[in-house]
């Protein structure tokens, strides 16, 4: 929590200023009771009405001069809580930005939303009572044993074993509380994913009817969360019972020895009432101490818990600094073994190598197998590379070490003969146009989603991009065309418009490489024709990947990689494979029957 008191420093004049002002509203809080003595023994016992206005005149200038500075303070802790948290918020967002799928898949997608909103608001909490507080409450305690010591050093000597012994309640009761409010912070980000993954989810669930078990674990996680919260809030509860019973304790040997005093003629009634005063104010502040106190707490464990993820190093890292013409332009190998030279768009077939893999491997964060093992091959510049296998073989895992989505655990991959490592992030993705598994919109409009894939893009670019997407009826028939509405998540489209909307993204940007992570899944056969063919005839002609379980999405690309189990099994044309490949051709069977390969085999 204390490295993030950094975001506090251009708030430094708050930071003193609210304290200031919630001390000077105590000091005058403070003078209170001798008022009210003033008004009892001066005015009341000496029947003297002008001291009573006068003194009430004081005491009504005193609330209003402290409900001022009051005010005051709040305005200041209030802009420094927020604008606080705002900047950490900010710079939270940030980092969660910069850190790869790696790091996002260990830190969870519920985890970081908690982060992000109750841990923040908890933060927040914290840092605007803190400032408010936590100087006010043990300055008006200590303030309220020096004046009574000043009103009568004997009855006083109450004041000096009650603050100690309240202490000792308050303090042991926040040490008690400490480490169960981090449990229930952890138990409730458990209910927050759950509930998460439910509403994601809720399709699935009402498929395989597991609405009754789904149910029933979160009342066990609710549960687990219900009594960790009441267990606390019983500790916590004996805050007030306790602490009432040791201040009132201490009123009645303040009244008994102040009454003794009185029938004495050592001390005036208002004295005694002004000693009762200060009691009342020493129980008031101590009570609020222990609550904010709680609260610190809590704000310190939330702090922690975003420390801890601004504390996530992200494995890949933007290390590149130099661009491809500053080092100048690189020689590598073709495939035919001639030299040629790497980095330049060329016509397919031209034989450039325009990504390599050398015995590329992944694994995955706290996995115990690699997810791919060995994965050596070369693309042209130009040519449609397939890859096929059987669901976990690794092929989304392939595709994404390309734009360093994951870092090669072992191995290398190099684009235009440089591993991707040495590229700066912008650069080596301005060169890529990828379409994941899951076609995301974000809510806007249809333009402004086109215009993730390129910033500055015309309208014509974006009606083209639409036209290869087979994409342009979508806005046809909509009245506003690129200006129509998309919902978060472009749930106001079907499926196979928002992959169609999503191909179209990518390819507005007009990259050299181009990805197509089982991006044609909703699409019907003839649209997945179409849309091949489209992307065939650009020119220059982008190195294009399509990962598909549909042996038709592939069958006519230039080359076919097939993985099985992470590792590569297969690689070549349609009809190489299904005499070379078993596993291609199980793939191939199980979809066709076997029918066309019978017919090919038959023609040949």
């Amino acid at each position: 929590m204390k490295k993030l008191l950094i975001y506090l420093k251009d708030y430094r004049k708050e930071t003193i200023l609210a304290p200031l002002f919630k001390m000077l509203e105590a000091t005058l809080e403070l003078f209170v009771p001798l008022v009210v003595a003033a008004i009892i023994d001066v005015g009341i016992a000496g029947h003297d009405a002008s001291c009573i206005l006068r003194m009430t005149l004081v005491l009504i200038l005193l609330g209003a001069v402290g409900l001022a500075f009051s005010v005051t303070a709040q305005y200041f802790s209030a802009k420094a809580a927020a604008g606080f948290v705002k900047k950490l918020r900010h710079v939270l967002f940030a980092h969660i930005q910069r850190l790869s799928y790696g790091e996002l898949d260990t830190q969870g997608t519920s985890t970081l939303i908690t982060r992000m909103t109750s841990d923040m608001n908890q933060v927040q909490s914290g840092v605007n009572l803190t400032l408010r507080l936590l100087l006010r409450s043990p300055f008006v305690v200590i303030g309220a044993m020096v004046m009574a010591f000043t009103v009568d050093p004997k009855s006083a000597v109450v004041f000096a074993v009650d603050i100690p012994a309240l202490a000792v309640v308050v303090f042991g009761i926040m040490i008690a509380s400490i480490p169960l409010y981090r449990k229930v912070q952890n138990r409730l980000a458990s209910v927050l994913g759950m509930t998460r993954e439910n509403l994601t989810g809720v399709r699935v669930l009402r498929a395989f009817c597991k609405e009754e078990e789904q149910a029933e674990q979160f009342r066990q996680r609710n549960q687990a969360l219900t009594d960790t919260q009441k267990f606390v809030g019983k500790i916590s509860a004996l805050l007030n019972p306790v602490t009432y019973v040791i201040v009132n304790g201490a009123i009645i040997a303040l009244i008994w020895t102040g009454a003794i005093r009185v029938d004495m003629g050592i001390l005036t009634q208002g004295a005694v009432v002004a000693l009762y005063n200060y009691m009342a104010q020493i129980l008031t502040e101590l009570i609020k101490l222990a609550n904010l106190i709680i609260n610190i707490t809590k704000s310190i464990a939330c702090g922690n818990r975003i420390q801890s993820v601004l504390e996530v190093e992200p494995s890949v890292t933007d290390s590149g600094t130099e661009t491809a013409g500053e080092k100048g332009a690189p020689r590598g190998e073709t495939e035919a073994g001639e030299t040629g030279t790497i980095g330049r768009r060329e016509k397919p077939g031209s034989g450039t190598v325009c990504v390599e893999f050398q015995d590329a491997c992944l694994r995955y964060p706290q996995a115990s197998d690699e997810a791919l093992t060995g994965i050596s091959f070369t693309a042209s510049a130009g040519e449609t590379i397939g890859v096929i296998g059987g669901t976990g073989s690794g092929k989304t895992s392939l595709v994404n070490l390309i734009p360093r989505f994951y870092d090669c655990s072992r191995g290398r991959v190099l684009v235009d003969g440089r591993d991707v490592r040495e590229y700066p992030l912008g650069e080596l993705r301005g060169k890529i146009g990828v379409v994941p598994q899951k076609a995301v919109l974000f809510a806007g409009t249809i333009r402004q989603n086109l215009q993730w894939g390129k910033k500055d893009a015309e309208e014509e670019e974006m009606l083209r991009a639409l036209r290869l997407a087979q994409a342009e009826d979508i806005i046809e028939k909509k009245q506003d065309g690129l200006d129509s509405h998309v919902e978060q998540g472009g749930r106001n489209f079907s499926g196979g418009q928002r992959q169609r909307l999503t191909i179209a993204r990518a390819l507005v940007r007009r990259p050299e490489i181009l990805i197509l992570d089982d991006s044609s899944s909703a699409l019907d056969f003839a649209t997945d024709a179409a849309l091949r063919k489209a992307i065939a005839s650009l020119e220059p002609r982008p190195t294009l990947f399509i990962v598909s379980q549909r042996t038709s999405s592939i069958r006519h690309a230039d080359r076919i990689l097939v993985l099985d189990d992470g590792q590569a099994v297969g690689i070549g044309t349609h009809e190489e494979l299904l005499q070379s490949c078993e596993v291609y051709r199980e793939i191939y069977r199980s979809q066709f029957h076997g029918a066309e390969e019978e017919k090919g085999v038959a023609a040949e």
